[in-house]
């Protein structure tokens, strides 16, 4: 809770994910709405379709968005998608962001 303004403590609870999203996920704008979602959260990473039918990418943010969009990459997706089951890994802390937004890789 609490509120204030968008100022983040120095670094104080960043962290990064990496992600695959398994099922019918390609071909159904799932990258765009990712896109919008994390832009939404004030996330930044990328998003990418891989050649095994698979969507993956990387999130980096504040913990809390992080988790946000991790349910949301599970459960919701784009409105046609049909998500089996997302993996994460690679989940760290960092002091830092490595991209500047969120960017749909081909």
């Amino acid at each position: 809770g609490g509120g204030g303004g968008a100022a983040m403590a120095d670094g104080d609870g960043l962290m990064s994910v990496d992600y695959e999203v398994h099922g019918k996920v390609q071909g159904v704008f799932f990258r765009k709405y990712t896109q919008g979602e994390a832009k939404k959260l004030g996330l930044v990473g990328w998003v990418q379709n891989t050649s095994h039918g698979t969507v993956q990418g990387q999130i980096q943010g504040p913990a809390a968005r992080v988790r946000e969009l991790q349910e949301w990459l599970r459960k919701i997706g784009s409105p046609q998608s049909r998500i089996s089951r997302a993996e994460f890994s690679n989940e760290k802390k960092i002091e830092a962001l490595d991209h500047k937004e969120f960017q749909i890789l081909k």
